[in-house]
């Protein structure tokens, strides 16, 4: 942009600040239409014979030759309707640097309600970008959180003061269980089976499609590992921690324990969620981990499920 020769500094500043909004939305709306162009066609009736049918809210508008709808860019997706699209691109620069809700609100001038309902939104489909398979040597474990009703006008059990405690000592009804599994290539799938120790008909639920018929699961000497292991044909190896063997050469969970480190450590700087949000928040962490998705661009197209983009 030039340098607005004849004004002074505070009046450059002024329009610039007035012009930046025209500019987010003309960069939101080209790469949606970018990411859209190869795959677009109409939500109704799936064809893709269609023509141009004006504009409107900014986006290019579309009708199909086949069922006469009209349709644009985002709809059938989880940001359809959504307003203020020229602030959607600071938005996910700060879901990029995993802000709080409350500070990316006020890092893009909108309500802390418009932030949590952007958030998750934007997470809605991007946590189905999940690897199809798992080969080679796979390592499963599960990891527990205290349950969290937050949020919820209606609540199964007394309230607790900030998050409180467990009124149990070790695994129990009062934890959500996540299972994560992890392959040597850090290709990684994770779950959010329900509340208490995970039991041999979840994993036959989760982890039986994901992973290849010649892998070798690595896990601890939970049972319903091996029960799972043993019905699926599955070649199975353990390691306890409990006994102090942490590694026998090249068996062990180190890969996905160290995930759930990383998970833990990220996942408290939100100060707790709630536990039907996790499946959200598991994709959001599983996307920033390593660089997978590292622009907002990107981020942009996962929200709208053109995960193959980003491989």
């Amino acid at each position: 942009m030039g340098r607005l020769p004849g004004l002074t500094r505070p009046q450059r500043a002024q329009v610039l600040q007035a012009l930046r909004p025209a500019v987010g939305l003309d960069q939101v709306v080209e790469a949606i239409a970018q990411a859209r162009a190869a795959r677009r066609c109409c939500p109704a009736c799936a064809s893709k014979c269609c023509h141009r049918h004006g504009r409107a809210n900014g986006l290019q508008r579309y009708r199909c030759r086949q069922c006469g709808r009209t349709f644009n860019d985002l709809t059938g997706t989880p940001l359809a309707r959504l307003r203020h699209r020229s602030k959607w691109r600071d938005y996910l620069d700060t879901m990029l640097a995993s802000r709080p809700i409350r500070a990316a609100a006020k890092a893009v001038n909108v309500h802390r309600n418009t932030s949590f309902r952007w958030r998750h939104r934007f997470l809605h489909l991007t946590k189905l970008d999940r690897p199809s398979s798992l080969k080679g040597v796979a390592e499963a474990d599960e990891m527990f959180l205290l349950e969290s009703q937050k949020g919820s006008r209606k609540l199964d059990r007394p309230a607790r003061k900030r998050g409180g405690v467990a009124r149990r000592r070790g695994i129990s009804r009062e934890l959500d269980c996540i299972l994560v599994a992890r392959d040597r290539t850090g290709q990684t799938v994770d779950y959010v089976t329900g509340r208490g120790p995970v039991t041999t008909r979840q994993l036959h639920q989760h982890l039986r499609p994901v992973l290849d018929p010649e892998v070798l699961l690595v896990t601890d000497p939970h049972a319903a590992y091996r029960a799972f292991a043993r019905e699926a044909g599955i070649s199975h190896k353990t390691v306890s921690l409990r006994a102090g063997e942490r590694v026998r050469g090249a068996i062990h969970v180190q890969n996905v324990n160290a995930y759930h480190r990383r998970f833990r450590e990220w996942l408290a700087r939100f100060h707790g969620v709630a536990s039907r949000y996790l499946p959200n928040y598991l994709g959001w962490q599983w996307a920033l981990d390593g660089g997978r998705i590292s622009s907002a661009e990107q981020l942009l197209r996962a929200a709208i499920g053109l995960f193959h983009m980003q491989r």
